[in-house]
């Protein structure tokens, strides 16, 4: 069990599980909501759903041991998945989940060429190819067919 706890594919399964629970739990439940004060109530849920983890697991760090870089750079990646969710809402909104979730998930593919491009990751040939996979089937998905 130790090492299925460990075991980042583990983790990246269950967020893709989450990720689509969260898809179909968010279309059910904006239907009479509007979508920005839907990802208000979302965001008030997983910061007190955070904090009871922290609190439960002992987990809280003071503030001012927190490196100034990370400091910066969380704060964009909080900005960015504020955005993220903002445009994922309004998107679910107007459209279909099983278009919209596989259009985001291009995320995938981006994040893929940015990790080249701004932290020096190298894929592999088979890597590329299955990223373009990724690609090649989320606008599939999206299409109107």
């Amino acid at each position: 069990m130790k090492g299925l706890l460990t075991s980042w594919q583990v983790w990246a399964l269950g967020s893709a599980v989450f990720a689509a629970l969260t898809a179909i739990f968010a279309k059910i439940g904006i239907t009479e909501v509007n979508s920005d004060f839907a990802t208000f109530i979302r965001t008030l849920v997983i910061l007190l759903a955070i904090a009871l983890m922290l609190t439960l697991a002992g987990n809280w760090q003071a503030p001012g041991a927190v490196p100034m870089k990370s400091w910066i750079f969380l704060v964009l990646s909080g900005l960015a998945t504020g955005a993220s969710w903002l445009c994922y809402f309004r998107a679910l909104q107007i459209g279909k989940a099983s278009q919209v979730a596989p259009v985001d998930k291009l995320s995938v593919v981006l994040v893929a060429v940015f990790a080249v491009l701004f932290l020096g990751e190298q894929l592999s040939t088979a890597h590329w190819v299955a990223v373009v996979m990724i690609g090649g089937g989320a606008l599939l998905l999206a299409l109107p067919i």
